[in-house]
């Protein structure tokens, strides 16, 4: 989920030549939506293009148990999201992304679901 449609396709694009199938959402509500009829294993959202706050991130980790949700940004302190980022976030990823870690952290998550 990223506001910015140029990044999220480009991330969709990675993560599909990795066998990863991506699906872009540019918005809380249409990820939302997204996860509701579809069985997702990870939302990767963007803190930097979609306001979201700590409220809105534990509502859907409680609602999605099975959904693990990444970040990504690039500032390195979230201090109004410390709640979410110790509970509720699986990690945050610094922006530009780093495509190892990005698939280190996808690889750990396909792991533990296992």
């Amino acid at each position: 989920m990223n506001a910015d449609e140029k990044e999220c396709g480009e991330l969709c694009a990675l993560l599909n030549e990795q066998q990863y199938l991506a699906t872009p959402t540019y918005s809380l509500p249409e990820m939302i939506m997204f996860i509701q009829d579809i069985e997702c294993m990870v939302v990767i959202m963007d803190l930097d293009t979609v306001p979201i706050d700590n409220r809105t991130i534990r509502e859907l980790t409680i609602k999605y148990p099975g959904v693990y949700f990444l970040c990504l940004s690039s500032d390195r302190f979230h201090p109004h999201l410390k709640e979410a980022l110790c509970y509720h976030i699986y990690a945050c990823i610094n922006k530009p992304v780093d495509q190892d870690e990005l698939f280190f952290w996808l690889k750990s998550i396909c792991e533990e679901k296992d």
